[in-house]
């Protein structure tokens, strides 16, 4: 297997779990009130079911493993800055943010975690920053490897992304009601180039 074949693999696995994120939360968001039911105890039927959307979503992708628009080493000086800004983007987003609110354990136990509103930072310029840097990810894999099994999962996670945004949005709205109205009114869901300009001055004041 030479270092092409590597790199359409390692895209594939890792395409395979950022495409199903938009999947997981589109389980979560819309049934939030049954698994509060539940609380924690709910990750023993998300995160099965999460791994079974990536299992699916890379044998999916396996069969068209083969299948390039293009192979070039020199598709990986985009695709690599592409990814980087990716990171950039996780950095900033998890600044002024709970691990309880990242991995939702704030929406699912309300009770129990700090009810915030955060819209400080990186959420001031975009209100969704988690989910812009998943898809900066995945375009980096899709203009690295030029693979169209990868393509094709980058499509899926903008259009799933695009219905999880919203029903994560009528989700907030119910847990902060007015607050949440105006914030987002006020900033985009998704606003690439003014988030990643503010993730990169992060980044160059926290070096």
């Amino acid at each position: 297997m030479n270092l092409h074949a590597v790199l359409d693999v390692a895209a594939l696995a890792v395409g395979s779990i950022y495409c199903t994120i938009p999947l997981f939360w589109l389980v979560v968001h819309p049934f939030i009130s049954r698994w509060r039911g539940a609380g924690r105890g709910a990750y023993f039927a998300l995160l099965p079911l999460w791994a079974a959307f990536a299992l699916m979503a890379f044998a999916a992708g396996w069969r068209f493993r083969h299948v390039h628009l293009y192979v070039s080493w020199f598709s990986w000086v985009p695709g690599l800055l592409v990814l980087l800004m990716g990171f950039a983007l996780y950095r900033a987003a998890r600044q002024g943010f709970e691990p309880a609110k990242i991995i939702g354990l704030a929406e699912l136990e309300p009770a129990t975690h700090r009810q915030e509103l955060v819209t400080s930072g990186i959420r001031a310029k975009v209100r969704h920053p988690f989910y812009l840097a998943h898809f900066y990810e995945l375009l980096g894999w899709t203009l690295g490897t030029g693979s169209l099994a990868i393509a094709g999962m980058l499509v899926l996670a903008v259009i799933t992304g695009a219905i999880m945004i919203r029903k994560e949005d009528d989700e907030l709205e119910q847990r902060f009601g007015e607050a949440f109205r105006q914030y987002r009114n006020r900033v985009p869901a998704i606003q690439a180039f003014a988030a990643l300009e503010f993730a990169l001055a992060v980044g160059k004041e926290a070096g």
